[in-house]
């Protein structure tokens, strides 16, 4: 690496204990850092098995006379160091309860929480921002705030929290009349179009942590006199769509004006098959789109329970790799155990962080900070959750996303963004949520619709720009008619595979498609028997001058991978660009899952092993390069330059690929 270049920053968190000997565990955690490569030490305060319920009293003084010796041995040895104090409202009852008497949490249900608080409780807010402020004053860089400053997921309760009676008595101020719980839930999760007191209920628990966030931005502001900076842990943002969060304005609450980080949920908390990195990748690039430019990212690799037995190293390898790509400005790594006791004692990790070191540097050095991610565009918005219509009734159902979209294309080799593309894929009931402007700017471009959203377009009086025709989706279970779908073979009007047969068979439910005139049938839907049952995936090209192509399935992701089908896939992707096309497209083995970006003139390309056997990815790209350098990153190796052999737009990496190995190609 040159002189000045960038490197990876490490920031790892450690829990340290009152009844430890903290100059010596701090001395030793401060060698160990030092001769990792450690940029920072993030302190947890009273975390997982040592939390004990909120902190006050005697035992908050013992915490912080522990942290404060900690923090300024540490800082004294050259470290940045950071706080996370755990808890707000708290994160799960356990058997915990309440000694402070704050008002708690209670559920849908009515099932009130032992140990977690409302976000509207007085008395906790006064306990909140004394904790923050009293560390505060030993300047940390950042105090966070957990994820579990949130509505939803706080064990035991059915959901989560925000039905408790200060929160209903704000809903009937704004609904002009008293609303009960029973009568809030019913409304909320009422089977059709949303109910108005959705949007109240979502504006009364967004404008109750607004308040929170404004009251911990400036007590920090204040106690550590501007020294400190707060960041927020968050969680998936589908669920935080039901809780009707404005990113925007709760990143401005939390900064004060000033600087504020943002620790976005992305990875697994256990070992899991490396194809799930589809997941971790659009997970990190749906929340770049959410975070407001100025906001670092500092992502968090999740290792729970905290031992060696839970994540394998070159799963945490590939997923600190996955978060360099995807603009990180430093790593939270939860390497060491909640009860680690004293960090020498676990040099497997040291090893860790000393092989990792290389690609992440590497990375960091060869980072853009204008490149603009490409890829097909998944649209989603923040509100989704207000505008969904509800079928079952609970508040599960509201939580809905991209993220299926995005496996389905990924795991087929087709770069995403969260961003607009001239290419986008709308699936499912997210077409609710768009209004017919909206929809009708997406089909002027090319779009990929599942059977479901074509349903929802065709309701909308939107068909004869779709080039189909389509009824309610058909189920296959429960039908009372002989015939049910099957199969789906490939057509004389696809252009290749022509008589292949692609299982349908597990689909929830299909579209029965009717083909417009105009429109290009490249599969037909089959019964067992060979009868025909409809179209299957068709192409066509509309008024407006757009291009859509049309999937009968109305649940992709679930859809048997082969090779046909990605080549399917991959063809409908070219007609939705038409003349231009721009995107490179990823084959040459099952699972390479492709992050693509442009700066300027310069295109990137990353593709992921996801597969546990070694491959060699084949590059489709839409236009011949001229210069191409390639660099393979082994888990847990220096980075290694690498030759490919190009042709007729073809471009094939020569040494093979292995599980979980990246190779980033730029042209």
């Amino acid at each position: 690496m040159t002189p000045g270049a960038r490197r990876a920053r490490y920031h790892l968190r450690f829990q340290l204990s009152p009844g430890d000997d903290i100059a010596a565990r701090a001395g030793a955690l401060a060698k160990v850092c030092g001769e990792n490569g450690v940029d920072e030490v993030v302190l947890l305060l009273g975390a997982e098995q040592l939390y004990t319920g909120h902190l006050a009293g005697s035992d908050e003084a013992r915490w912080f006379d522990a942290v404060a010796e900690a923090r300024e041995i540490l800082a004294g040895a050259g470290m940045d160091v950071s706080l996370n104090p755990w808890v707000t409202v708290g994160h799960a009852d356990r058997g915990r309860f309440d000694a402070l008497g704050f008002a708690p949490m209670v559920s849908p249900t009515g099932r009130p929480a032992t140990a977690q608080a409302s976000f509207a409780c007085p008395r906790w807010r006064r306990w909140l921002y004394a904790h923050y402020g009293l560390f505060a004053g030993l300047g940390f860089r950042v105090l966070w705030v957990e994820d579990d400053f949130r509505f939803h997921n706080h064990a035991p309760l059915d959901w989560g929290g925000g039905f408790e009676p200060l929160m209903l008595e704000r809903l009937s101020d704004l609904a002009g009349e008293p609303v009960s719980r029973e009568q809030a839930v019913a409304a909320v999760t009422a089977p059709g179009q949303p109910h108005p007191w959705r949007g109240l209920l979502q504006q009364v628990w967004r404008t109750a942590q607004l308040e929170v966030a404004q009251g911990l931005a400036q007590v920090v502001q204040e106690r550590s006199g501007g020294r400190s900076q707060l960041g927020l842990m968050s969680s998936a943002p589908a669920m935080h769509s039901v809780e009707g969060r404005d990113w925007a304005a709760l990143f401005a609450a939390l900064s004060a004006g000033r600087e504020v980080t943002h620790r976005p949920h992305f990875a697994p908390y256990s070992d899991t098959p490396a194809r799930s990195l589809t997941s971790a990748l659009w997970s990190l690039e749906a929340q770049r789109a959410l975070r407001p430019r100025q906001v670092a990212c500092e992502p968090e690799i999740e290792n729970w329970p905290h031992t060696t037995w839970s994540k394998s190293d070159t799963q945490t390898w590939a997923e600190m790799v996955t978060a360099q790509l995807c603009g990180a400005d430093a790593l939270l790594l939860n390497v060491h155990p909640t009860r680690a006791e004293r960090a020498e004692s676990f040099p497997r990790i040291d090893r860790l962080l000393r092989r990792s070191r290389p690609a992440l540097d590497w990375l960091a050095e060869h980072r853009t900070q204008q490149a603009l991610p490409l890829g097909v565009g998944l649209p989603w918005r923040p509100d989704t959750a207000v505008r969904l219509p509800n079928a079952t009734g609970t508040l599960d159902e509201l939580a809905a996303d991209p993220s299926a979209t995005a496996d389905f294309l990924l795991g087929y080799g087709v770069p995403v963004t969260a961003g607009p593309a001239p290419v986008q894929a709308l699936f499912g009931p997210l077409a609710h949520t768009f209004d017919d402007d909206e929809l009708r700017t997406l089909l002027r471009g090319g779009v990929l619709l599942d059977g479901a959203a074509a349903h929802i377009l065709a309701q909308r009086g939107l068909a004869d720009l779709t080039g189909v025709r389509t009824g309610e989706p058909v189920a296959r279970s429960g039908r009372t008619e002989p015939g049910p779908y099957a199969v789906e073979r490939v057509t004389a009007d696809a252009p290749a595979d022509e008589g292949v047969l692609l299982s349908v068979d597990v689909q929830p439910a299909l579209a029965r498609l009717e083909p417009l005139p105009g429109t290009r049938v490249l599969t037909q839907i089959q019964t067992p028997d060979g009868r025909d049952w409809g179209a299957g995936r068709c192409h066509f090209v509309n008024a407006l001058g757009g291009r859509v192509a049309v999937l009968a399935a109305t649940a992709p992701a679930e859809l048997a991978r082969s090779d046909e089908g990605q080549r399917l896939l991959h063809t409908t992707i070219r007609f939705l660009e038409g003349d231009t096309p721009r995107l490179p497209l990823v084959s040459g083995a099952p699972h390479l899952i492709p992050h693509a970006t442009r700066s300027g003139d310069i295109h990137q390309l990353a593709v992921v092993n996801g597969s546990a056997d070694a491959a060699h990815p084949r590059i489709h790209l839409p236009a011949a390069a001229r210069t191409v350098h390639a660099t393979v990153l082994a888990p847990l190796a220096a980075p290694q330059q690498a030759a490919t052999t190009a042709a007729g737009g073809l471009l094939e990496l020569e040494p093979a690929l292995p599980h979980r190995g990246w190779t980033v190609i730029t042209w």
